[in-house]
């Protein structure tokens, strides 16, 4: 390893799942957490959907939140443990 420690950063739990709550129709959890590519289709069913699918990636935000939040989602994208 030549004394090479690489800077690992840790996502917050709470962070994630609030970012879900509040923002999940967008999905801005998905992306902060590393799973753009959730996150993209949040996002693109919101936008191109000129909102009338906003209620349905809304609910799904909300119980990706309250997931995180509880424990059930206990790792970002790149498989690091989420800090509490």
């Amino acid at each position: 390893m030549n004394g090479y420690y690489q800077n690992v950063t840790y996502k917050s739990r709470v962070g994630a799942g609030v970012l879900g709550i509040l923002f999940g129709c967008l999905g801005v959890h998905n992306f902060y957490l590393g799973y753009s590519t959730k996150g993209m289709v949040q996002l693109l069913m919101t936008l191109l959907s000129c909102g009338s699918l906003a209620p349905i990636t809304f609910i799904w935000g909300l119980v990706e939140g309250i997931l995180i939040l509880t424990g059930h989602t206990n790792q970002d994208g790149k498989g690091l443990p989420l800090k509490d």
